[in-house]
């Protein structure tokens, strides 16, 4: 199984359609969504191609396609505009034996963890910085932003398959891969 994993589009049709054209390319089983799909949020600065509306359509046309967590900036209202759930705070994936947490990062992160056991995976978006480490007990991914990246940051997603997470550009190129 290959999955896509991307967090914090924040309302940018542009880059969520570079995100479908990855996915596309990707030919991923599943797109995995972390959150912050369609408001750009009071600390951000509007993204490039802000469209909301154009993001609803863009994603409820992929509804079966998609599974996704809350943000810190969806809302009730969003829910009643997307054709996929959005309001859980989390997800359980296991992924070739192990356990991965996936949420946004606003309310588990590696400063409050989930009940995590040795080896298991914290998958979260909301910081908009890319990250492969190993912890210790635990490994922390997150795919960056979208169409918001920080801390020079590329706009990206990540990939999994076969126990290897790969970050990449939205053209797909290679910016850093963990095998657990």
């Amino acid at each position: 199984m290959k999955l896509m994993i991307a967090s914090d589009i924040h309302g940018s049709l542009y880059y969520g359609e570079k995100m479908r054209e990855a996915y596309l390319r990707e030919q991923a089983d599943k797109l995995i969504l972390l959150g912050d799909l369609l408001y750009h949020g009071p600390r951000n600065d509007l993204p490039m191609g802000y469209n909301p509306k154009g993001v609803i359509e863009l994603l409820n046309g992929m509804k079966h396609e998609i599974l996704c967590v809350r943000g810190n900036c969806e809302a009730e209202v969003d829910q009643m505009v997307l054709e996929f759930p959005v309001m859980s705070d989390s997800m359980i994936l296991y992924l070739d034996g192990r356990m991965v947490f996936a949420t946004h990062g606003h309310l588990f992160n590696k400063g409050n963890l989930p009940m995590l056991k040795e080896g298991d995976v914290l998958l979260h978006g909301h910081t908009h910085v890319q990250a492969l480490e190993n912890c210790g007990d635990y490994y922390y991914l997150n795919p960056g932003s979208v169409s918001l990246p920080k801390e020079g940051n590329q706009n990206s997603y990540m990939t999994y398959e076969n126990g290897c997470f790969v970050i990449k550009n939205l053209t797909g190129g290679e910016i850093g891969r963990m095998k657990l």
